[in-house]
């Protein structure tokens, strides 16, 4: 078992309970996991700003959202909920806890509950995420590490 907080977690329970999660939004939302990808894929940011988050879907259990990211999230941590990383585009420096690697379209991330992690963008265009964060994410949790 792997502790999380206050959660006993058995190994890859959590990733499975976030990935059922994901793939149930995806066929809501459009009716087809194919037609959300391509949508989601097709879709530019909004503005200029460093970070814009939309939200796609949230309730009580998790919160979705598509994430743009055009130079870095300083690190942070998730007091109270874990989060799960897609890239869909653009490319990456990840920091996660200690460790930090290189990620982009296709790569997958958990972060655990109250584990530091940032991200900065290695592409010229932004790095474009989805973002599911359980359980539902309200920004009350999020504590900035500074070294």
């Amino acid at each position: 078992m792997t502790k999380y907080g206050v959660l006993s977690v058995a190994p890859g329970l959590q990733v499975l309970v976030q990935v059922l999660l994901l793939v149930l939004l995806l066929v809501l939302l459009l009716g087809s996991a194919q037609s959300l990808a391509e949508n989601l894929l097709a879709r530019e940011p909004a503005t200029n700003k460093p970070v814009e988050v939309v939200t796609l879907a949230s309730d009580a259990n998790a919160s979705q959202f598509l994430i743009f990211i055009r130079e870095q999230v300083k690190p942070h941590k998730h007091m109270t909920h874990s989060e799960t990383i897609y890239v869909l585009s653009g490319t990456g420096v990840m920091q996660l806890g200690e460790r930090q690697f290189d990620i982009g379209a296709g790569d997958f991330v958990q972060v655990p509950m109250a584990v530091t992690h940032a991200v900065r963008v290695t592409s010229q265009q932004p790095l474009k995420v989805l973002s599911v964060q359980a359980p539902e994410f309200s920004g009350a949790d999020r504590v900035w590490v500074t070294d």
